[in-house]
């Protein structure tokens, strides 16, 4: 259970007025992404964002874009003098993106309700501390201005605690009976309070991995932490919304997001319960809040940098914007109702359009800088498609994507495929593919380029004549009848041609032993009927190869021996895991459980779709939020926490997740796969 400290009281305040030792301290890695909570106002005013940790206090707090932290937590410690306990700690999600943690210990009780200011860059926290004079209260601040958790330097003004590091400051107010600023690990208020007192009053501390300490007066309290580009600015901008007051901060917050799900579609129907219908509306306010305020369209794959990203400095890859997952939340913003949203996405796919190739990044900066290198042909058909589906063609950056489909060499053998590891023939992103150029031939007629889309469509046809000699397997050990593999390596499915799988999977296996369900994007982009004999059978393989039974429902891993993971203790997934140790193992992936859905959806049968969102209703962790993977049967066994079904310590909430949901809920009411193109469809489905 989540730890509170708890010690004895006491002050020595002989260290008041100097400054901190132990420069630079401990540099800690960000906390674990198993968030519960997103806040954001629905204003651009206000370029603050704050997440919600499950152990209790605030994490990551993000400014001025989501594209990287400038707080690495904000926390509360309890002292008495019955000495260090333990306290439970119980999120709870209000209306809208509105979140309330209660922390039970012994003989106290700590109640904080979160809120970011809709006109300013601040958040406020309101504390109701019961528990008598016997206790002490505190606030510890960990920032990481600028997206660097090094370089801090924090001091004492006016009794408030201000911190700088080059153009981003910040300004924790409230009213505080003592304040202390140190580096972590040796001079912070987490060493100090050990021992139930709070003996350091550092005055100010230099350059490092600052922790800024507060004591409060108990009872009720309203902290404001604000950012802005000077300490006197960060000041004056806690200052105001103190004076504002939480309960009207907190009114204008909820009405903000109030009247964003009032301009969305209606619920669908089929949300039987009440849990499903709390998902369905936090999961459009999830998607709507991972936008950028100042880069509009640029939205992030999670608010979180799980396992060992969480050491990358600055954030890592989560807080990038990827093609693949702003199609995904696009789609999902479209189901919701939100088309302005998923337009502001397209557009910014096409203005970070690579040029003159017409390739995507396969990641990039909120303000559309590549970063990693890699392509994937799915990242540059999917936003074709996206274009076809939004009613906004952007027909220049779709020709020069298709041009690049039609003419890159080998294609539709791909340099990676959607899980980032693997180059090959993989069914998954030929269906993209192909569905893109469909997509680009229907946009090209419309525009009078019949030579352009009759090379597009001669293109997409060669490449479903060919798809299942290149990925269905006859003689893979799995099935006496064929069946669709991850991928191959050279096109001949029925070689048994190695390869290493990555992650620390295993090395030298044979092709034909690795299967993923990717292969149902052929048939939600309608590419290939669901009946197709060769997918019904795939179905049963992967339900045997992949499939994860538990309490909640069931889940499927992304693919064979995948080792994108936490370890076999439970302990973090690291970098460059040596082919082969076997030391780590991915999960099952709820999103995988709505995939299914659309498969089912498409098949007719609305039943099991049905049993899939309530499956991934069950999913949700503590606030509601949907993670990326959830435990299997190799979770360690016997721990609290590591239940099968319940979310690991994966990204959450993962916006890939949650727009998968939207989309099942909004296909079952339908009864169809909203998101096919019917363009598509009509070509190879009649």
């Amino acid at each position: 259970m989540p730890v509170v400290l708890v010690a004895a009281l006491g002050v020595a305040p002989a260290s008041v007025g100097t400054a901190a030792p132990g420069s630079p301290g401990i540099d800690q890695q960000y906390l674990p992404a198993s968030k519960s909570g997103l806040l954001t106002s629905r204003t651009t005013e206000s370029k603050v964002w704050a997440t919600v940790q499950r152990q209790g206090g605030l994490g990551e707090i993000f400014y001025p874009t989501i594209g990287g932290p400038s707080a690495r937590a904000l926390t509360f410690v309890v002292t008495t003098r019955g000495g260090v306990q333990r306290s439970r700690v119980r999120t709870e999600q209000l209306d809208g993106l509105r979140f309330r943690q209660t922390f039970d210990g012994a003989g106290w009780r700590l109640t904080a309700n979160y809120t970011t200011d809709p006109g300013r860059s601040s958040v406020l926290v309101d504390l109701h501390f019961a528990g008598g004079r016997a206790f002490g209260l505190y606030a510890v601040y960990d920032p990481a201005l600028g997206n660097s958790r090094g370089g801090d330097e924090g001091r004492t003004d006016g009794g408030a605690l201000v911190a700088s590091d080059g153009g981003v400051s910040s300004a924790l107010v409230g009213d505080f009976a003592a304040t202390s600023s140190g580096f972590a690990g040796v001079s912070d208020g987490h060493t100090d309070l050990r021992d139930g007192r709070m003996d350091w009053h550092y005055r100010s501390a230099g350059a490092g991995n600052l922790v800024q300490t507060a004591q409060l007066r108990g009872g009720h309290s309203v902290l404001a932490l604000s950012f802005a580009g000077s300490p006197t600015a960060a000041l004056g901008t806690a200052r105001q919304s103190l004076r504002a007051g939480f309960p009207r901060v907190a009114r204008d917050y909820a009405y903000g997001w109030k009247r964003y799900l009032a301009g969305l579609s209606d619920p669908p129907r089929v949300l039987r319960d009440a849990a499903q219908r709390q998902l369905y509306r936090t999961s459009a306010l999830v998607l709507a809040a991972a936008e950028d305020k100042t880069h509009r369209g640029a939205y992030v794959a999670a608010p979180a940098s799980p396992w060992a990203f969480g050491t990358d400095d600055p954030s890592g890859p989560y807080h990038l914007v990827w093609s693949r997952d702003l199609y995904q939340i696009a789609t999902g913003l479209l189901a919701a109702g939100d088309r302005a949203g998923a337009r502001r996405a397209l557009d910014f796919l096409f203005d970070v359009q690579q040029k003159p190739d017409g390739s995507f990044p396969q990641n990039s900066q909120l303000d559309g800088t590549p970063v990693w290198g890699g392509l994937q042909l799915d990242e540059v058909a999917l936003p074709i498609v996206l274009a076809y589906q939004a009613g906004s063609p952007h027909w220049s950056g779709v020709k020069k994507a298709a041009d690049f489909l039609v003419s890159y060499p080998g294609a539709p053998f791909t340099p990676q495929e959607r899980w980032e590891n693997q180059s090959g023939y993989s069914p998954n992103t030929i269906a993209t593919a192909i569905a893109g150029l469909v997509c680009a031939a229907s946009i090209a007629s419309s525009h009078g380029d019949r030579a352009s889309a009759d090379r597009y469509l001669r293109t997409a046809d060669s490449w479903r004549a060919a798809l299942k000699s290149w990925t269905v397997t006859t003689n893979g050990p799995y099935s006496s009848k064929p069946y669709f593999l991850r991928l191959t390596k050279d096109g001949k499915p029925n070689a048994g041609t190695t390869y290493n799988i990555g992650d620390s999977g295993p090395i030298g296996v044979d092709q034909r032993k690795v299967v993923d369900p990717g292969f149902l994007d052929l048939v939600r982009l309608g590419v290939l009927p669901p009946s197709d004999t060769d997918i019904v059978n795939s179905l049963t393989v992967v339900d045997k190869q992949l499939g994860v039974a538990t309490p909640r429902g069931f889940f499927w891993h992304r693919a064979s021996f995948d080792g994108f993971g936490e370890q076999l203790d439970g302990s973090q997934w690291e970098y460059n895991e040596p082919d082969g140790s076997l030391v780590s193992r991915g999960r099952a992936w709820p999103l995988l459980t709505g995939e299914r859905g659309e498969y089912e959806i498409a098949a007719g049968d609305l039943r099991a779709a049905r049993e899939r969102l309530a499956t991934m209703a069950r999913a949700t962790g503590p606030g509601g939020m949907l993670p990326e993977q959830v435990w299997d049967r190799t979770a360690p066994a016997g721990r609290p926490g590591f239940e099968p079904g319940t979310p690991t310590f994966s990204a959450t909430p993962l916006t890939w997740t949650h727009a998968q949901y939207l989309r099942l809920a909004r296909n079952l009411q339908e009864g169809r796969i909203t998101e096919q193109p019917d363009v598509v469809a009509d070509r190879y489905l009649g």
